[in-house]
């Protein structure tokens, strides 16, 4: 049997592997969705739920499977999020009772823009707008997770901060 052929769940095998893959899964899941505490805890549900299929899954199809099991778990969390953000607005609306019809019209249509041309940036520039603008982050410590210069940032969030403006106007 090659090596590749062989299950997961060989202890030593498995620990080698998790080393090999835990860090780039982890950034993987973080960048595409955005959440650091969401990213660790998908990443650590992806290898349990990959130790106990151990038997059913070669290191050769190992990376793949994980993947997109850790792909799987996210999108069902962003799902459920929806559903709680949806659920969220409406409480919050109901509180706003006071403000005039006009104000509330304006400001969904404005948040409405504002989603739809964050979602339309590229990915990149996406990532960055938001892990600035969102999560806080400043340019260097974008950088650095990314793998980028901070060069490379300050002209990424130009970018975005430009299509956002052509796409919703100045505010």
């Amino acid at each position: 049997m090659a090596e590749f052929d062989k299950p997961l769940c060989e202890e030593d095998q498995f620990d080698s592997f998790y080393s090999a893959n835990v860090k780039a899964l982890r950034n993987y899941i973080y960048y595409k969705f955005g959440d650091a505490e969401q990213a660790d805890d998908v990443v650590q549900e992806s290898f349990i739920k990959l130790w106990k299929n151990c038997a059913k899954v070669t290191l050769d199809t190992a990376k793949g499977f994980l993947f997109k099991v850790a792909i799987n778990l996210s999108t069902s969390l962003k799902r459920s999020e929806k559903v709680h953000l949806k659920y969220t607005e409406r409480a919050v609306k109901s509180d706003r009772d006071e403000e005039s019809p006009e104000f509330i019209i304006l400001e969904k249509e404005f948040m409405e823009k504002l989603t739809n041309a964050i979602a339309e940036l590229p990915e990149k520039q996406r990532e960055v707008f938001l892990m600035n603008r969102v999560e806080k982050k400043t340019y260097k410590e974008i950088a650095e997770i990314s793998g980028v210069s901070v060069k490379a940032i300050e002209k990424s969030m130009h970018k975005a901060l430009l299509k956002l403006r052509d796409k919703i106007g100045e505010v």
